[in-house]
């Protein structure tokens, strides 16, 4: 069986801990077994692994989020970016294009797409397992996770059962209903529907004949350079709701998106996160500080305060989901990310009179890992070590370096660094005009 991940998201919902570089899913809030924070996307892969799913993972994504995904579950794993964000059928057809013309998965193979950050418990993978089952005996073109609901709730699209399969392990789908009003939902439940889960499963074959139809491609290389000739459309459109029989597995269990700051703080395991200290006097009030500065909290009632690199809020939890409505105007450019080598965070910039600018950071690369051999066009930088020992090269000459060795990188010359013994810790110093992300050239190096 191959399990297909999408990981999407722009982040505005959760801001300022989440950025377009750093969506809900990479955020360690959530305590692991060990008492760790972990994220939403580790603590998924890590339950797939528990559950002794017989699978192997791909990861659809965008080349935003490649590195983060990277970073937090190593190298090894199946990544496929899609070329341009667009909706969940080109992104699906994407990989199943990887699966079939770069592993070589025969068009019977079963696949199975979720979501990589729905927080949920085990039964949840037992689920996977028995779609993946219904598809191995035909049930039906598309198989589904059908949610038993505990509520009428007006949130979610449901699914109208039609008969029962042969051993009441998968239904028959009659029809889709999209997001009823809280009358329509109550009758609904009386019918058995159940809400959708947006997990799919099917026979890697039906796919690719689909995806043939728009982009009949030799290879996979083929198809990602005409991704834009993918219809822009969701996945339940495109294909389930065209689909001539469809079937779904009900799960009954915990079930839910931690898109929200209402939603996330139900499911934290403390009321504050870093370094936080709590009077005694608050009420239904959750903190979480990623900066150095101490952040104190007292008298509040039904509040989040969340404070970043990114920026600072304070909202009341009833009005927190209305943040999405601000964060264009409050964002400028990501303050954190991480990348398959480490991660940064921003420190200060500024603007000058001449009409040039400073940009400072603070980088962590990993033992063993290194940053690319590149070069600047509009920027010099000056690195200054502050903790551990690596290897610098500028222009092919190579010199080891430790703490308080004070690197000066011209504008226009190749440089890389890597981090040797353990991690290595350096003040980023640029200064140029524009300082953006995009002003890197990289050259293959061997150390």
């Amino acid at each position: 069986m191959q399990l297909i991940l999408l990981s999407g998201g722009s982040g505005k919902r959760l801001w300022p801990l989440s950025n377009d570089a750093r969506s809900k899913q990479f955020l360690h809030l959530l305590k692991g077994p060990d008492g760790s924070l972990e994220s939403m996307i580790q603590r998924v892969a890590r339950q797939i692994r528990e559950s002794g799913l017989d699978a192997e993972l791909t990861f659809a994504t965008n080349a935003v989020q490649r590195d983060s995904i990277i970073n937090q579950l190593g190298e090894g794993l199946g990544i496929v970016t899609e070329p341009e964000r667009r909706d969940t059928f080109p992104a699906i057809a994407l990989a199943c294009g990887y699966l079939a013309k770069e592993k070589k998965c025969p068009d019977s193979e079963t696949v199975v797409v979720m979501p990589c950050d729905v927080y949920t418990e085990s039964g949840y993978f037992r689920t996977i397992a028995s779609m993946a089952s219904a598809v191995e005996q035909d049930a039906a073109d598309i198989v589904l996770m059908g949610i038993e609901p505990d509520c009428p709730s007006e949130k979610f699209g449901y699914i109208v059962p039609s008969q029962d399969g042969p051993d009441g392990l998968w239904r028959k789908v009659e029809r889709f209903t999209e997001k009823p009003d809280a009358a329509r939902a109550a009758a609904l439940l009386e019918q058995g529907a159940v809400w959708n889960g947006g997990v799919f499963a099917f026979r890697l074959g039906y796919i690719r004949a689909l995806v043939d139809k728009y982009v009949p491609a030799e290879s996979f290389e083929e198809l990602r350079s005409r991704y834009g000739e993918l219809p822009k459309i969701s996945f339940d459109y495109e294909v389930v709701e065209k689909a001539p029989s469809v079937a779904f597995v009900s799960y009954r269990g915990r079930w839910k998106d931690l898109g929200t700051w209402n939603a996330l703080c139900d499911e934290l395991s403390d009321t504050h996160i870093g370094n936080v200290l709590m009077g005694p006097d608050n009420v239904n009030t959750h903190a979480i500080n990623e900066l150095g500065l101490p952040l104190f909290c007292e008298g509040l009632k039904d509040v989040v305060v969340a404070a970043s690199p990114d920026g600072i809020m304070v909202c009341s939890k009833p009005r927190s989901e209305k943040i999405k409505d601000y964060v264009s105007s409050l964002v400028s450019r990501p303050m954190y990310e991480e990348r398959r080598w480490g991660s940064y965070r921003v420190l200060d910039s500024q603007s000058y009179a001449d009409g040039s600018k400073s940009l400072t950071k603070t980088l962590t690369i990993k033992a063993g890992k290194g940053i690319s051999y590149q070069v600047h066009h509009h920027r010099s930088e000056v690195w200054t070590i502050v903790e551990g020992e690596g290897e610098f090269v500028l222009d092919g000459v190579r010199r080891k370096v430790s703490r308080a060795d004070v690197l000066n990188i011209p504008v226009g010359h190749l440089h890389a660094i890597r981090a040797t013994t353990g991690d290595l810790t350096l003040i980023e110093v640029q200064l140029g005009n524009p300082l953006v992300e995009e002003d890197i050239e990289r050259f293959d190096w061997q150390w």
